[in-house]
C-alpha cells in the first residue's frame, strides 16, 4: 500500500488529515505548498515567513483561503482553516503534527528544529545546511523524544540514500555514491554575479550563488556521508567530468583507472545532473554473467542511476515516512564529514561574515579528521574576523569570533 492510501485511512480514523507546518515560503516552500495541496491525507495549515504575504500565498497555493495571523493562527487551524506567523519558532506552538524547515538559513533551522523536537513534533529538513552543522545533535534529541528528525525527500541526499539502500540490499560492494552537478563551479560566485541568471530562473540570487560556488553540493554530500557512513574521498572530493555511461570507469579506485583513493566513498560528478548514482562492484562470475545478460555492462563495476530528483515536488513523501512508517528518510548516524567555510575574498580584521551564498565564504567538504582546526560553514553567519584571512583559505577557529546564538551552543553540545 502506498503512503497516500495509508494517510487517507488515517484521516478517516482520526477525522482530520495530517496537519503540516512550513517554515520558509521561498521557492522550495512554495513548490512544496502547491504539491501538498494535491495530496489527500495531509494538509498544509501553517506557514512561517518574515513576509506574511508570502506565507499567506503559500497557504493559498495549498488550497487554504481563510487565514489567521500570529496570535489568531491557532484558533483558525483548530477550526479547519490556516494560520501564518512571522516567527518560525512559533510553528512549534501551533496545532500541527509535522513541520518542514525550508528557510535554508542554518541558525533559523536550528531554532525551528530544536523547538519542534521540544514540542514533540516531527521535523523534516529541506534545510540541509542545518543538518550538516548540528544534525547529529538534533537526530539524537528527536530519537530520545520519540519524534522523527529527517532530511526531507526531494533533495539529492535522500535520493542517493535510496539508491545506496537498494545497492546494499542486493549484496553489491559499494564503491561510490553521489550526485551530478550541473552548475559550473565558481567559488567567487555571489548574489551580484548571479543576479541576472537568478532573475531569469525566478530564484533568490543567494541561493543560486550557493549552487555555483559549490557550497550546496558540498553540503548535500556531507549530509549523505554522515547518514550512510561513507567518507568523502578527499578534501573537496574529486568532482570529475563524466557522462553517465562512464561513471563506473571514473568513480572507481585509481588502481583500476579511476580517481578514487579507495572503495566506499561519496563524491559528485559534472555531467550526470540532475540525477544521482551508486557505483557498485561484484567479483562473482555468476553475477557478472547475469549483469551482462541484463545489459548492465561487462563488470566488475556497475552504475545504478536515477536520472532525476524532484526537489519540493517529491518532498511530501517524507510525511508518509514519518507518520506512517515512523522512520526518517535520512539522518546522521555518524559524523565523518564536515563542510568547512573558506574565504571567498580577502577578509580583514573587523569584517563581518555573511551567510551561505553571500559575499564572504563558500563551503568545502572535509573528512572530519582533517577539519578540526577550521570553522563549519553553518556557524559562520555573523562571525567577526579577528585575524586577516586570504582568499581561498579555510577559516580557522582562531581567526574569527563566532556569534553567541543557539546553533553555536548546540554545536558545542554535539561535540566534533
Amino acid at each position: 500500500m502506498n503512503f497516500t492510501e495509508e494517510l487517507i485511512k488515517r484521516e478517516k480514523e482520526l477525522g482530520r488529515p495530517v496537519r503540516v507546518g512550513l517554515a520558509g515560503a521561498g521557492q522550495m516552500g512554495s513548490g512544496l505548498a502547491a504539491q501538498i495541496g494535491k495530496i489527500p491525507g495531509m494538509e498544509l495549515v501553517a506557514c512561517a515567513d518574515i513576509d506574511l504575504a508570502r506565507a499567506e500565498n503559500a497557504l493559498r497555493l495549498a488550497g487554504i483561503e481563510k487565514i489567521g495571523h500570529n496570535k489568531d493562527a491557532t484558533s483558525y487551524i483548530e477550526n479547519g482553516q490556516g494560520g501564518v506567523v512571522d516567527n518560525a519558532k512559533a510553528l512549534a506552538e501551533l496545532p500541527v503534527d509535522i513541520v518542514y524547515e525550508a528557510t535554508g538559513v542554518p541558525w533559523v533551522g536550528a531554532e525551528v528544529a530544536d523547538a519542534c523536537i521540544d514540542a514533540k513534533k516531527h521535523i523534516l529538513m529541506l534545510n540541509v545546511e542545518t543538518d550538516v552543522t548540528i544534525g547529529k545533535y538534533l537526530a539524537n534529541k528527536a530519537n530520545a523524544n520519540g519524534v522523527i528528525y529527517s532530511v526531507a525527500n526531494g533533495d539529492e541526499p535522500v535520493a542517493c540514500k535510496e539508491l545506496y539502500d537498494f545497492s546494499v540490499d542486493l549484496g553489491f560492494e559499494i564503491v561510490c555514491v553521489g550526485k551530478g552537478k550541473n552548475n559550473p563551479l565558481d567559488q567567487t560566485a555571489n548574489p551580484d554575479t548571479c543576479l541576472e541568471k537568478a532573475t531569469k530562473k525566478k530564484m533568490n540570487p543567494k541561493m543560486l550563488a550557493s549552487f555555483e560556488d559549490g557550497s550546496k553540493t558540498m553540503i548535500e554530500m556531507a549530509a549523505l556521508a554522515n547518514a550512510i557512513g561513507l567518507p568523502p574521498d578527499k578534501v573537496g572530493m574529486n568532482g570529475p567530468i563524466s557522462q553517465v555511461k562512464d561513471l563506473n570507469k571514473t568513480l572507481i579506485p585509481i588502481e583500476d583507472g579511476g580517481v578514487l583513493n579507495g572503495i566506499g566513498r561519496v563524491d559528485y560528478a559534472f555531467g550526470p545532473a540532475p540525477g544521482v548514482f551508486s557505483i557498485v562492484k561484484s567479483d562473482n562470475p555468476t553475477v557478472i554473467d547475469e549483469m551482462a545478460y541484463l545489459s548492465m555492462g561487462p563488470g566488475p563495476y556497475y552504475t545504478f542511476y536515477r536520472p532525476y530528483h524532484l526537489a519540493s515536488i517529491e518532498a511530501p513523501r517524507s510525511v508518509g515516512m514519518a507518520i506512517i512508517n515512523n522512520e526518517p528518510g535520512l539522518q546522521p548516524t555518524t559524523w565523518i564529514a564536515e563542510v568547512i567555510g573558506h574565504a571567498k575574498k580577502d577578509l580583514s580584521v573587523g569584517d563581518k561574515i555573511d551567510g551561505i551564498g553571500g559575499y564572504c565564504s563558500y563551503g568545502v567538504t572535509y573528512p572530519v579528521e582533517e577539519s578540526k582546526e577550521f570553522v563549519p560553514l553553518g556557524l559562520l553567519e555573523g562571525a567577526v574576523v579577528t585575524k586577516d584571512i586570504k582568499k581561498g583559505e579555510p577559516i580557522a577557529k582562531t581567526a574569527v569570533q563566532l556569534p553567541d546564538n543557539l546553533i553555536n551552543s548546540l554545536r558545542k553540545l554535539q561535540g566534533n
